[in-house]
């Protein structure tokens, strides 16, 4: 399954804004495949190196409506990504926004789902003759 949206990013300097198109990995909050738009990093190095550089942001868009969120840069690596706590913000906001899905709803369809799950598993001592899980059996 594709898990990767595409995205638009903004590293705001004092006096400049550097746009950036990106794939943002909605399972992990990873960002990959950033291409700038007028801009060339060999000459100019990247946006976060600079003296005046204060944020980054994301968009993520869909028939012209907007989730906008905050983007972390790892400066030793180079790194985009989305923290947890804004990669679950982001979900719950595009899905009420683009899908008109509540963050309640979704909370729901996700405890049903966990519960579904629960229910189709085999319960404890029904499994192969032998086989035990945890700390003491053969499976892990």
């Amino acid at each position: 399954m594709d898990l990767k949206v595409p995205i638009t990013i903004t590293d705001e300097l004092s006096e400049e804004v550097i746009t950036s198109t990106g794939q943002l990995n909605l399972a992990s909050g990873e960002i990959h495949r950033i291409e700038y738009t007028d801009y060339d990093v060999e000459a100019r190095g990247l946006p976060f190196e600079h003296a005046d550089y204060e944020f980054t942001s994301g968009i993520l868009s869909n028939n012209g409506k907007d989730v906008e969120f905050r983007v972390e840069v790892n400066t030793v690596t180079g790194q985009y990504s989305v923290s947890a706590s804004e990669l679950l913000e982001i979900k719950v906001r595009a899905a009420a926004l683009f899908a008109g899905v509540t963050g309640k709803a979704l909370l729901e369809s996700a405890d049903s789902k966990a519960s579904a799950a629960a229910a189709a598993a085999p319960s404890a001592g029904k499994g192969a003759k032998g086989a035990k899980g945890g700390r003491g059996g053969k499976l892990h």
